[in-house]
């Protein structure tokens, strides 16, 4: 995962926001599901200083994990989940998270104009969630195999690099990558034949493939073990990861584009105290940790425009930021499908 650090903003970062939220009971406990480096040591111990409650945080490896945990108890195993934009008309629909009133949160006033009106979070004029952080489903490569960076996702399925490839196990993510590798616009509302379609070329594609993963540690920790030279990323902060682990690793956004997303905090259904969900939501969008989610993660963030600039995150342009689908359900039955059937 992207592990928590100590570093010299720190005691700054505590000190400065130490003081941003009246003080909660004691001994109260805000049940965070999350993803790896979101809920980094610096900013759950500003959250506990101030509330005076503990953070126990659950960390999860995909989407379709969130969704399994949330419906197992409509909710009620946690108070605050961090999920991209095209999963709330699901969890709307299906009465797992509630509205939530920015009015209670001074730090939305820092969010940055493109993440100030987020329809996919909106559902009859209400706000469900509130962005967090953005990024890319990039390709990463080791640059020892690629001295010049592979341009297309077709690369996947070369057989060059039979068992020499990563996969994520995600199955929106890897459906949606394939529909834009096939060339389909609108990789979100697929039809029966481009279903047809993706399964056969999933399927085809477990001939390169030599292992699904799920978490960045998992991705991160096959990929430096060696005899990889491709991956589906989880994103942008894989390849820092990848590079200290002694991997030659880059990024690209091939030709066809990319997943983009952008990932909100939202407040459980099954909450136990929304002011306490809250003041954690207050406190990720402190501009504080903006910063140190661009700097130590390398994800964009929602709060400071120079901190995204100052890491290179400037290909928004060739995106494809997650919609809702057409049915989430449809595409997980497909994808374990897909797992389940063997490879040509």
């Amino acid at each position: 995962m992207v592990r928590r650090r100590e570093f010299v903003m720190g005691a700054c970062m505590l000190a400065a926001l130490g003081a941003a939220l009246p003080a909660a009971a004691a001994e109260k406990e805000l049940r965070v599901l999350t993803w790896e480096g979101y809920a980094d040591e610096p900013w759950v111990k500003a959250f506990e200083e101030k509330t005076g409650a503990k953070a126990k945080i659950t960390y999860t490896g995909s989407v379709d994990e969130i969704f399994a945990k949330m419906t197992a108890t409509k909710g009620e195993d946690y108070d605050v989940i961090a999920i991209e934009t095209s999963s709330y008309k699901r969890l709307v629909q299906e009465k797992l998270v509630q509205p939530v009133d920015l009015a209670k949160i001074p730090n939305a006033a820092n969010l940055l104009p493109a993440f100030r009106d987020v329809q996919a979070i909106v559902f009859d004029g209400k706000t469900y969630a509130v962005p967090f952080a953005w990024g890319s489903i990039p390709l990463i490569y080791d640059k020892k195999a690629f001295p010049t960076p592979p341009d297309s996702w077709s690369v996947l399925w070369d057989e060059k690099y039979e068992g020499r490839v990563l996969a994520m196990d995600d199955a929106n993510n890897a459906i949606v990558t394939t529909a834009l590798t096939l060339g389909y616009k609108d990789p979100f509302n697929l039809t029966d034949d481009q279903f047809a379609a993706i399964k056969a070329k999933l399927i085809d594609q477990k001939r390169t493939v030599l292992s699904y993963y799920a978490g960045f540690d998992d991705g991160v920790s096959i990929f430096a073990q060696g005899g990889i030279d491709l991956m589906m990323s989880m994103g942008e902060p894989q390849v820092p990861q990848l590079q200290k682990k002694g991997i030659d690793a880059a990024l690209t956004i091939p030709k066809e584009g990319a997943i983009g997303w952008i990932d909100c905090w939202a407040i459980s259904a099954g909450a136990r105290d929304t002011a306490l969900a809250e003041a954690w939501i207050d406190t990720m969008l402190d501009r504080k940790v903006g910063t140190y989610i661009s700097e130590k993660t390398g994800y964009g963030n929602t709060t400071n425009a120079d901190a995204n600039q100052a890491i290179g995150l400037t290909y928004a342009d060739k995106l494809v930021f997650l919609q809702a689908p057409e049915s989430f359900s449809k595409r997980i039955d497909l994808w374990n499908e897909i797992k389940a059937t063997p490879a040509n």
